[in-house]
């Protein structure tokens, strides 16, 4: 299984970015997949989550960005960041992740795609 991240830019604050991971090969049981991020400097975080097979009905997300951010999951293979009223603070890598059980190391990283908020 291989996660293909895509949808990072360059945008100014207050605008938005997409981002899609989308998942190639079998993922059936998979029941966690999240978004984390990485600023320079910093350690990578957990951006949002969204558990459940198939379907994606539990959501989890980081204090700073409940309100601004939503996961979802779409058609089984692909998950979903719809990030709003974008911070300069949210400037990072973004990095798909999945794991089959409900806690523990996850099986499967994708690629980073790199959200820069600026002026």
């Amino acid at each position: 299984v291989q996660l293909q991240a895509s949808g990072g830019g360059l945008v100014q604050p207050g605008g938005s970015l997409r981002l899609s991971c989308a998942a190639r090969g079998s993922i059936f049981g998979i029941n966690v997949m999240d978004w984390h991020r990485q600023a320079p400097g910093k350690e990578r975080e957990l951006v949002a989550r969204v558990i459940g097979f198939p379907d994606g009905d539990s959501t989890i997300y980081a204090e700073s960005v409940k309100g601004r951010f939503t996961i979802s999951r779409d058609n089984k293979n692909t998950v979903h960041l719809q990030m709003n009223s974008l911070k300069p603070e949210d400037t990072a890598v973004h990095y798909c992740a999945a794991r089959y059980r409900a806690t523990g190391k996850y099986d499967y990283w994708g690629q980073g795609t790199q959200v820069t908020v600026s002026s």
